[in-house]
């Protein structure tokens, strides 16, 4: 079972954190969500405080979707509404096209590249995030205390990196230092998203304008392979939005999980 923790009262939304990072990169948003949702956040596996990530046969999808489909059933919640951002993106459009959630919102989704070059410079910006936070590991307890030091560390992944707490961001590269294993087989296995989503079950993609890492680009190739979704601009957000603008960010969720088929219940 996926490591989680649960906030709120409401209709359940599940959020899932992107690549190497874990479920307290939701945390600037839950005051916005709690009085409205159900909040259940997971860390994914191999990363935070869940299990390793197993693979068998190569089926690293597999494996993920297992964990996943697992943990929703243990908690008790039927085609809950689920949201992610990048990694966790493309697995909350993964589960909408398999048909266990309600609806989907996938905030700059890792779903959409062009082809082989332009994903080898993704892999790249992953390579030199974590082996830099594994070289900074001694310092950055220390430069952290600096919101400045914190915001150019930040820089590739948001735009206010200064605003998330000193001992928070010390453990989220931490966390990217533990997800290194998970990384190395997630990122050998990633392919475009290529699924079919029921008409029922409504679909929000948001980009980030400033999205250094899945690059602004790819938002329009999502429009076209996907143009019966919400298609949302974060203005001044990066990648990882949630600390950028936690209002902006928390009212995309919100929108995103408002519309249910009749046959869906609110539980």
């Amino acid at each position: 079972m996926l490591s989680h923790e649960i906030h709120g009262s409401g209709a359940p939304l599940v959020l899932l954190h992107g690549l190497t990072h874990r479920r307290q990169a939701w945390y600037p948003v839950l005051e916005h969500l709690t009085d409205h949702r159900t909040v259940v956040l997971l860390d994914l596996p191999g990363h935070g405080d869940s299990p390793d990530l197993v693979v068998r046969d190569g089926d690293v999808q597999g494996a993920i979707r297992g964990e996943l489909e697992q943990t929703l059933d243990a908690l008790g919640l039927d085609r809950p509404h689920i949201a992610g951002n990048s990694l966790g993106g493309r697995i909350a459009l993964e589960a909408a096209a398999d048909g266990i959630v309600a609806s989907a919102t996938g905030l700059s989704p890792a779903a959409f590249w062009w082809g082989s070059a332009d994903f080898v410079y993704i892999r790249s910006v992953f390579t030199w995030l974590t082996t830099s936070a594994r070289l900074m590991a001694p310092v950055v307890p220390t430069l952290a205390r600096s919101p400045h030091a914190r915001r150019v560390m930040g820089t590739m992944v948001s735009t206010r990196s200064d605003l998330i707490p000193h001992e928070e961001f010390v453990a989220d590269l931490r966390g990217m230092r533990r997800a290194i294993p998970a990384m190395k087989q997630i990122f050998p296995a990633a392919e475009p998203f290529t699924g079919r989503i029921p008409s029922d079950v409504p679909v929000t993609i948001a980009w980030g304008e400033h999205d250094r890492i899945l690059l602004g680009y790819q938002a329009a190739i999502a429009r076209r392979r996907m143009p019966h979704a919400r298609h949302v601009l974060l203005e001044g957000c990066g990648h990882v939005p949630m600390a950028d603008d936690p209002a902006q960010i928390a009212a995309v969720l919100l929108a995103g999980s408002a519309s249910v088929s009749p046959d869906v219940a609110t539980a």
